[in-house]
């Protein structure tokens, strides 16, 4: 009885900090700056296949809450092909349109491999905006939005929170996320990481 109790407390814990890990990531790096023009900047993560897959999925819907109230928001979608297929910023925009129904204003790019190329190469598409939003795993999003500090601090200035956490989505999942998301956080300079967690 003691062992389950312990096992119990333990995944409570562990479930705890998953969740608080991943809340602080989502408003690490970001401020809250008014103006009309916002992008939402999707990035992908590896689709060989011919749709979308549920990493992908999971980050269009958190594109398309983070998208702002007034409709003057214009998404980008941003990953290259892998494995010879589509880009995953095509199979991106296909999703949000026939699935979730998007009419808005869309952008792709679709020559990115990494993260910091994805930064790369959406930053000619995010010169003309008040605000930007980056929508992916909370410790992925972050990543992004340092390395757009690192490429373009003027940019940064004007990162706004996407909406890319929320309590107990993936629950079970966000202790693994959090682990993950350590491993890939490592790399930040000591401030980043210190905002970070």
């Amino acid at each position: 009885m003691r062992r389950r109790t312990g096992l119990a407390i333990a995944g409570a814990v562990a479930l705890a900090w998953g969740e608080w890990l991943n809340w602080r990531w989502s408003r690490a790096l970001v401020g809250s700056r008014a103006g009309a023009a916002e992008a939402v900047v999707v990035l992908g993560y590896r689709n060989p296949q011919a749709t979308a897959n549920v990493i992908n999925r999971w980050r269009v819907r958190t594109g398309m809450r983070s998208l702002a109230a007034d409709g003057g928001t214009r998404v980008i979608f941003s990953g290259g092909a892998t494995g010879g297929g589509a880009a995953e910023a095509q199979l991106m925009a296909d999703y949000a349109k026939s699935v979730l129904e998007f009419d808005g204003t869309v952008r792709l790019e679709d020559r990115s491999a990494t993260t910091w190329e994805n930064i790369t190469n959406v930053i000619p598409l995010l010169e003309d905006v008040d605000r930007i939003a980056i929508a992916s795993q909370p410790a992925h999003a972050l990543k992004a939005r340092a390395y757009l500090r690192r490429q373009r601090p003027d940019l940064a200035e004007r990162l706004v929170r996407a909406d890319d956490y929320r309590l107990g989505e993936w629950m079970v999942a966000k202790p693994l996320l959090a682990l993950y998301g350590l491993w890939t956080l490592r790399g930040l300079h000591a401030d980043e990481r210190k905002l970070s967690g």
